[in-house]
């Protein structure tokens, strides 16, 4: 698990839903602890991500717009994981 949540405010071209999902994602995996879902924890998780998804999308709506773009590339704009998703893709019946 990364040990750092992305920053998404101040991206060019703005964040995606995909990266607020992700880093949604990310915050509920760190604050639960929850690595794998099993019957017990998917539906408590996946409405915890759906709840802080939208509630970042709107906040990142909300704020003026940053002096400078964030220091680093997020996860989903590198390459290399965008290819490792692709790879992922091809490998599902």
């Amino acid at each position: 698990m990364c040990r750092n949540i992305t920053t998404l405010r101040g991206l060019q071209p703005a964040a995606t839903g995909e990266e607020i999902e992700a880093a949604a994602r990310q915050y509920v995996r760190k604050v639960t602890g929850v690595q794998s879902l099993s019957d017990a924890t998917r539906e408590p998780f996946e409405a915890a991500v759906a709840e802080i998804t939208e509630i970042t999308a709107r906040l990142l709506a909300q704020l003026p717009e940053r002096r400078q773009p964030p220091a680093t590339v997020p996860p989903l704009r590198r390459p290399e994981v965008q290819a490792r998703i692709a790879a992922k893709a091809l490998r599902r019946p």
